[in-house]
């Protein structure tokens, strides 16, 4: 389901297959194992970029899944379930010790739209993709977590509610204008092209990550607070 590879200092973590990328709990198991690895073998001038294959990015939980549960009451138990072990994985990308790229080359809707969130930096598709956050039209209410992390990463209330009180899709010029990503680039080609360019301008600057990620915690405390994330405190090493 995600793939690993390493080239230099910036760690490609691929979403492999051709599939809308539902997150299952075997699917948030292989990114929260594939987040492991990188971590493991981060040092510092990584840079960790996450990118996916075909049409989609992520299409968010995956509610078949729960659907398949059988009565009403068991399918909120399956989806809750979902809400849950999916926290972790924002946790990391909060925590993890580099900066982070979201390469968006394809829809990224509901949890799908919050894993890209969850990274520093996101880059679009100028010609094919949208963000989505589809809960206010299937009737479900929104976790705290992903209240909160629309909170920190998105400051105009105008444009949170639009995303989340209308459902607004969003193309990836207007996630441009709107400050929601980085830039919008034509073809997955041109999304990954400026996502490694991007990665490697980072790369250089060759920091040391635990500093790095302690900064972006406190750039984020209510996100933090609810995740459960631990403050560290670093001597000074450079002076």
């Amino acid at each position: 389901m995600c793939t690993v590879e390493k080239r230099g200092n910036l760690f490609i973590l691929t979403i492999t297959g051709d599939d809308e990328h539902r997150l299952s709990p075997s699917f948030i198991a292989s990114i929260l194992k594939a987040l492991s690895k990188v971590k493991s073998e981060a040092s510092p001038g990584s840079v960790l970029i996450t990118t996916s294959h075909g049409k989609f990015f992520s299409n968010g939980f995956d509610l078949s899944w729960a659907q398949a549960a059988g009565s009403v009451s068991a399918a909120a138990e399956r989806l809750h379930y979902m809400v849950q072990i999916f926290k972790p994985v924002v946790a990391e990308l909060l925590s993890l010790p580099m900066p982070t790229i979201a390469a968006i080359a394809g829809h990224a809707a509901a949890a799908g739209f919050l894993l890209a969130l969850s990274h520093d930096y996101m880059i679009m598709r100028s010609d094919r993709g949208v963000l989505y956050m589809s809960e206010v039209d299937l009737g479900l209410t929104l976790p705290d977590y992903f209240s909160a992390l629309f909170k920190s990463k998105i400051g105009s209330s105008s444009v949170r509610r639009d995303l989340l009180l209308t459902g607004m899709k969003v193309k990836g010029e207007s996630a441009v204008r709107m400050g929601i990503v980085e830039s919008a680039h034509e073809g997955a080609d041109g999304v990954m092209k400026a996502a490694v360019r991007l990665g490697e301008q980072l790369a250089e600057r060759n920091w040391n990550g635990e500093p790095y990620a302690e900064i972006r915690k406190s750039l984020y405390p209510e996100i933090s607070r609810l995740l459960g994330l631990p403050e560290k405190f670093f001597s000074i090493s450079k002076l």
